[in-house]
């Protein structure tokens, strides 16, 4: 099947810069691709943490779609956690390969935004897209960009997204003294770094997935018997129990019937 026509990263960007009264351009053919290929996170279980709370063990769904055409190519990574509805743009990475421009963008525009959050997916996901951009286009230019403004006002939200932009080999700048206007940058591809947290996010292959179904379902089986024996254990002193009960109250009924008998024999 033929691919259509792929526009640049400009062409992209235009819908934003658009006057009110324009006419909006057209979405992207692959601006709503749906996951392909899914694989299984393990979220590491973390201690409480003051600013985000509880961090129990956790798995989550990673989806991911990729499309190559002459003049662009695209990856796009998402997360989907159980029980949990995010936004349109929120635990979503995607990759944009510009073939005549030789440069690479990292979006969404609106910035990444991950749940939960402070878990180390976030420097997961970019390291998925710097690794894929790496095999790649390792010789291509990064494009750069304004990081967004709403994590500034929140220190430990600022520093965590620096530290992890900064650790995968991105650059970032602050235009103004009280660092409210952020811009990340990077000079090629082969200078970012495709790793990240394995202590907090793990890869699960299926045939692993299976082996923990299947060891999770032999504890339940040895717990359920367990139980099932603590139960007739506890079954078992209940009857001991009321058989006591019984002997006790006909002992006591004995001995009291023999104290009054030898009351009334000494009365009389």
């Amino acid at each position: 099947m033929s691919e259509q026509p792929a526009p640049s990263t400009e062409t992209l960007a235009q819908a934003d810069a658009q006057q009110p009264g324009e006419t909006p351009a057209a979405a992207h053919p692959w601006a709503d691709l749906a996951p392909e290929q899914f694989s299984l996170l393990r979220l590491a279980a973390l201690p409480v943490d003051r600013e985000t709370g509880p961090r129990p063990l956790r798995f989550i769904q990673l989806g991911r779609v990729e499309r190559h055409a002459k003049d662009l190519s695209l990856l796009r990574l998402s997360l989907q956690v159980p029980g949990q509805r995010t936004h349109r743009e929120q635990n979503l990475l995607e990759v944009w390969a510009d073939h005549q421009r030789k440069e690479v963008r990292f979006g969404p525009d609106k910035g990444l935004s991950v749940e939960p959050a402070n878990r180390g997916l976030g420097r997961f996901l970019l390291a998925q897209g710097i690794a894929w951009a790496r095999q790649r286009y390792a010789h291509y230019q990064v494009e750069g960009g304004a990081l967004p403004t709403k994590d500034n006002f929140n220190e430990a939200a600022r520093a965590r997204r620096d530290h992890a932009l900064k650790a995968q080999g991105f650059a970032i700048e602050y235009s103004d003294p009280l660092q409210l206007k952020p811009f990340y940058s990077a000079a090629r591809v082969s200078s970012l770094h495709g790793d990240w947290q394995t202590e907090k996010v793990q890869i699960i292959e299926l045939l692993d997935a299976a082996a923990m179904l299947q060891q999770a379902d032999q504890r339940l089986q040895e717990q359920e018997v367990k139980l099932r024996k603590l139960e007739e254990k506890l079954e078992r002193l209940k009857r001991e129990d009321s058989g006591l009960r019984f002997t006790i109250t006909c002992l006591v009924a004995f001995s009291l019937f023999q104290a009054g008998l030898l009351i009334w024999i000494a009365t009389r």
